[in-house]
Order: structure tokens, then sequence, then C-alpha cells
């Protein structure tokens, strides 16, 4: 198996990993520990609660679906969104490329499921220092493709010269010894 196939490979378990560990996480607060009713929390730390929440919106609660037609247009969108992400990972070559994008991928996966299956993305996880909250409360899949947003960017503005120059230098390697086995 060539590198580039292991790579899209672990991008892919990555994605399936945070897909099925949003699904988990979000089935056991709302199933076993029973927070599934708004205003429904549970402390676990001075500064971290668990507390249930519907978000009817995408990112930071944007383009709230007030009917079921902009729900389906949700789904319809991030359905979409997800295939080209799909598609951008499965044409990468570089793991930490891969890694990013599997993980946006598997939040996205996470997200689109709770609002086909609910008409809404449960959300539970609410870090606060007091009052201060700065994030809205969030899940596995909202943190997994915030995380793989900065990645994607962080590496766009630091790294792509430096992995682009690698990838030149593996392929210049490549043609020289294909000339000389000639």
């Amino acid at each position: 198996m060539s590198p580039v196939l292991r790579h899209r490979l672990v991008g892919c378990v990555v994605a399936l990993l945070i897909f099925a560990v949003d699904q988990w996480s979000k089935n056991y607060v709302t199933k076993t520990l029973g927070i599934d009713r708004i205003g429904d929390a549970m402390e676990l730390l001075p500064i971290f609660d668990l507390r249930f929440t519907r978000n009817f919106g995408v990112s930071l609660g944007m383009f709230e679906a007030t009917s079921p037609e902009m729900r389906w247009g949700l789904v319809a969108v991030t359905g979409l969104i997800a295939l080209v992400v799909t598609i951008w990972m499965l044409r990468e070559k570089l793991l930490g490329d891969i890694l990013a994008l599997s993980l946006i991928l598997g939040g996205a996966l996470g997200n689109i499921r709770d609002r086909y299956d609910l008409g809404y993305v449960v959300d539970f996880a609410d870090l606060h220092f007091g009052e201060f909250r700065p994030f809205l409360i969030f899940n596995v899949a909202d943190a997994a493709i915030t995380i793989g947003v900065l990645i994607v960017l962080a590496r766009a503005f630091f790294m792509r010269d430096k992995d682009d120059d690698e990838v030149d230098g593996l392929m210049n390697t490549k043609a020289a010894d294909a000339a000389e086995s000639k």
C-alpha cells in the first residue's frame, strides 16, 4: 500500500471515529445521564458543565432553520459541503492536510445525522469562567470541525510552501531515479 493511500485510509478512519465519538457522547449525555431538556445541566468542574441545548442553526447558531423546508435545506447544504470535503480529502497527499479534513468531515457527519434524525443538533459542552463563556455550548462534532478548520488555515498560511517543496523534492528524486535506471 502506498503512503498516500495509507494516509487517505487513516483520514477515513479518523472521520468515522470522530462521527462515532460524537454520536456516542450525545447519546450518553441525553440518554444515560438524562440531560435531554432545555435547562437540564450537570456540573462536572467549576468551569465545565454538561448543559443540554438544541441548535437549529449552523455555525454559531446562524441560519436557523425555522421551518421543515429550511431544516432539509440545511441537511442538503451541509451534506453537499461534507461531499466536497470528502473529495478534497481523497485528493490530498499529505497526512497533515488529510487529518485536518477528516476532523471536519467526521464532525459534519455527526451534526448532519442529528439534524436529519432530530431536526436540530444536540449541544451539551459548556465551558465557562463564572458568567463568561468564551464559546457557545458545543459538542464533539463542533470541536472537531473547529480544530480541523484551524489546522487547514494554519497549514495554508504557514506550511504550504514547505510541504510543496517536500513534494517537489520527492518528485525530483523519483525523476532522477527513473533517469538513472534507463
